[in-house]
């Protein structure tokens, strides 16, 4: 588990202060972030596991943060846990984010950001699902046969570059499922 990675994003030292302390001793490498433009660069040098994010700051707040996330792919399947103590204005800005990532009211408890964490894991593997798009369908077989040894030695080309793609899709997605598990087992073991 010590190769996890938590980040929490906010403005706030007091708050990166009590999240740090509410989790499991030994559970994530825990890392800082000060406002979103910072935390948007750790998320890109780092590649978190889970990121804990503030949705008011200064420089970049945590919309601006999670709009660059959905720009670059292979961020978009990070479990988030969206924190604010304005629950009413996170709503009216943006009603879908509940949708795909979880939010958590400051103040909270241990027991709020332990099930926070939890639901944002199972947020993040109902995106997987959407975020891997299947490769793009196979050109028209042409009505004629094909005859020069060229033409079939290309399409094998093809079809081997392809089967490559779906090989690290697949890991990719494997691995996913590999630190997911192995967040959720150790939670878990907390809890009894």
């Amino acid at each position: 588990m010590a190769g996890q990675k938590l980040l929490i994003i906010d403005d706030g030292k007091t708050i990166r202060m009590q999240v740090r302390d509410m989790l499991p001793k030994g559970t994530f490498e825990v890392l800082e972030a000060q406002d979103g433009l910072e935390g948007l660069n750790l998320i890109r040098q780092e590649r978190p596991n889970l990121i804990l994010l503030d949705f008011f700051m200064p420089r970049m707040n945590g919309w601006e943060v999670l709009e660059k996330m959905q720009a670059q792919r292979e961020l978009q399947t990070i479990p988030l846990v969206v924190m604010s103590g304005r629950k009413e204005e996170v709503t009216e800005k943006v009603p879908q984010l509940f949708d795909s990532y979880e939010f958590i009211e400051k103040p909270f408890d241990q027991k709020a950001l332990i099930g926070a964490i939890k639901s944002a894991m199972a947020k993040a593997k109902k995106r997987q699902l959407t975020v891997v798009t299947p490769p793009k369908p196979a050109e028209q077989v042409p009505e004629k046969p094909l005859t020069g040894t060229g033409e079939i030695q290309e399409l094998k080309a093809q079809i081997r570059v392809l089967n490559d793609k779906d090989s690290k899709m697949q890991a990719e997605i494997d691995g996913l499922k590999k630190q997911i598990h192995q967040i959720m087992t150790f939670i878990k073991q907390k809890k009894s």
